[in-house]
């Protein structure tokens, strides 16, 4: 069995040096970048499994992102993360082709334990 891949998409430094080694232990191979075009960079030289973003981020955000990457043909899943509490945001974003997205902060441990 194979482990599977993340691409963490995150400008906040802390964010990825706190989450990918969470996901590192919990068997997952992650990969980071600091913004869209990183990601794309990122996903030209490797599949992965999912992608993990945050949508807003200097250059390329993450709704940029997953514009880009459905425009493509590319239909890895893909989470996004945000402050943004605003319903119209989340709508546009799923419509755009996101998967689902997670308001920060969150636990990720409270996560882990299935209680999103």
């Amino acid at each position: 069995m194979s482990t599977a891949r993340v691409l963490l998409v995150d400008d906040e430094e802390t964010i990825r040096d706190g989450l990918a080694p969470f996901l590192g232990r919990s068997g997952f191979e992650v990969t980071t970048a600091a913004d869209g075009r990183a990601a794309l960079d990122a996903l030209a030289g490797e599949a992965v499994d999912i992608v993990v973003s945050d949508i807003l981020m200097p250059g390329m955000d993450g709704r940029e992102l997953v514009r880009r990457l459905r425009a493509a043909d590319n239909w890895t899943p893909i989470i996004l993360l945000t402050r943004v509490g605003a319903s119209f945001e989340r709508s546009a974003a799923l419509e755009e082709g996101a998967d689902d997205y997670l308001n920060k902060p969150f636990d990720p441990t409270r996560a882990s334990a299935g209680r999103w």
